[in-house]
């Protein structure tokens, strides 16, 4: 396997990817690592062909060594530097994205950011669409190359990409133990020609030769957050017993390979044609896997290795839901099992106008509630009325021609308003579905099958005229609290 890949025009990265999210554990005790002395452990990466790094905002101070490093060594102008941004919920104005890579810029004294990645936290508050047009502004003001997104779910992968964000990565939970992208971001990623960057690949060290035949360790036993992150993973999949079947089964190959499990675990993910690059973490000064991580690109697993794995694989439990939705429903599988690490609150995509002891309604903002002279969802009692709902966020359609994109976003904008009246999809027993074209029902059947999945409201689709050019579909929906 080659070591490098064409992520996206005039961006060639590594195939494996130097993690530094270790480094904010390396200073949880609250003292900032030495930028010059850690940079310098940055140069065996690179001299061996390890040239691209990712960080965060909130990976410590990973993004003031990296720019150390790019700024002094010799090899610095070999690297990439890639970097996320994640905001707090709510409104994000295109002030807070300027602030936000300028701040990204200074730390690592560059003038532009080779690829931002960008994460949401509620899917139903449209504000994470804006954080993204803004940074397509900021991408044509060469502030940053290129965009990435991470934690991403396929829908709304997809509703981004059909809205004209230039979007070239998904950094992705993806590992033997999780096997989300597999599934419905698969076809997103072939569709829109986006890769993915796996982490996890490791589960947080869980899946090498140190855990194989060991008992479960109680939670007190787990030193790092990415243990404590990653073993809520091993439960989710089924348990201690499946997990160590599934070392068994890799330890296996990996002998016939004369290699490590983390090395099979690793490139095996790399089997997956939307993978671009896999992250691998370090501990930059204290212990480096280089020559292990070489070794990875040079394996070649042989059919029966790969058929012996996904045996194995069979015996797992799917992690629940979709990539991603460990950090926005239960069950949180990070390292606090909850998001109090995180954020202190979510808050109301929307505002409530009391009409009455009994009557509340929504406005979502768009101009036709205002000259139409109707809102957006009225609840009365017990009962939430949503009115019928197009792909429209302020002025404009969402989702362009992709039928699928314009109805995730729509059932966006239904659990928006009953966010606002803390309550869930699960509520919603009724939903009526207008289509433009009869010829576009199934994607828009599926969108709303992959969303009310296990509620199963009552349902009716039809085809109608819808007014606006380019509106694919309409939904309107009501639902019934339970007290």
């Amino acid at each position: 396997m080659k070591e490098k890949i064409q992520l996206a025009e005039g961006l060639e990265i590594s195939r494996i990817i130097t993690g530094l999210w270790q480094i904010a554990d390396m200073e949880r005790e609250g003292e900032a690592l030495d930028p010059v002395a850690t940079a310098h452990h940055m140069a065996p990466y690179v001299a061996k062909g390890f040239t691209t790094f990712d960080m965060a905002d909130h990976y410590g101070s990973s993004e003031i060594i990296t720019g150390m490093f790019k700024n002094t060594n010799p090899l610095g102008n070999k690297v990439q530097l890639f970097t996320k941004w994640v905001p707090e919920p709510g409104p994000i104005s295109l002030a807070d994205v300027r602030k936000a890579t300028l701040r990204a810029l200074d730390r690592m004294q560059q003038t532009s950011i080779d690829l931002m990645q960008f994460h949401a936290w509620n899917y139903p508050d449209p504000s994470w669409l804006d954080g993204l047009f803004h940074l397509k502004k900021l991408k044509e003001e060469g502030l940053i190359k290129h965009i990435g997104v991470t934690n991403f779910d396929a829908a709304h992968l997809r509703i981004a990409c059909a809205s004209g964000i230039p979007i070239v990565s998904n950094q992705i939970s993806h590992s033997l133990l999780d096997q989300r992208a597999t599934s419905e971001m698969s076809a997103v990623c072939s569709e829109y020609k986006v890769k993915l960057l796996a982490f996890g690949t490791l589960a947080g060290g869980f899946l090498t030769d140190k855990w194989l035949n060991k008992k479960e360790p109680s939670e007190g036993d787990l030193s790092t957050w990415s243990q404590m992150k990653y073993k809520r993973f091993i439960d989710a999949a089924g348990g201690w017993e499946r997990y160590q079947n599934l070392l068994k089964a890799v330890k296996k190959v990996a002998d016939n390979q004369a290699v490590s499990i983390a090395n099979i675990a690793s490139r095996y993910i790399l089997e997956n044609p939307n993978v671009a690059a896999v992250i691998v973490g370090a501990r930059l000064g204290e212990r480096d896997h280089i020559s292990d991580n070489k070794k990875i690109l040079q394996i070649d697993l042989s059919p029966e290795d790969i058929a012996s794995i996904k045996a194995a694989l069979k015996n797992l439990l799917p992690i629940p839901g979709n990539c991603g939705d460990e950090y926005r429903k239960p069950p949180f599988l990070t390292a606090s099992g909850d998001l109090s690490h995180h954020l202190e609150n979510i808050p109301k995509p929307f505002a409530i106008t009391k009409i009455s002891e009994t009557r509340q309604q929504i406005f979502s903002g768009t101009e036709w509630e205002s000259y139409a002279g109707y809102c957006r969802a009225v609840k009365e009692g017990n009962r939430i009325h949503i009115s019928g709902t197009t792909a429209t966020h302020g002025t404009m359609m969402i989702g362009d021609a992709d039928a699928a994109a314009q109805t995730h976003f729509i059932i966006d904008k239904i659990a928006a308003v009953l966010q606002t009246f803390e309550n869930t999809l699960d509520s919603v027993v009724r939903t009526r579905i207008f289509v433009n074209n009869i010829a576009d029902w199934e994607p828009i059947a599926r969108a709303h099958g992959e969303r009310f999945k296990g509620i199963n409201p009552a349902n009716t689709l039809v085809e109608a005229k819808l007014v606006g050019d380019g509106y694919l579909v309409e939904i309107e929906a009501e639902a019934v609290i339970q007290s």
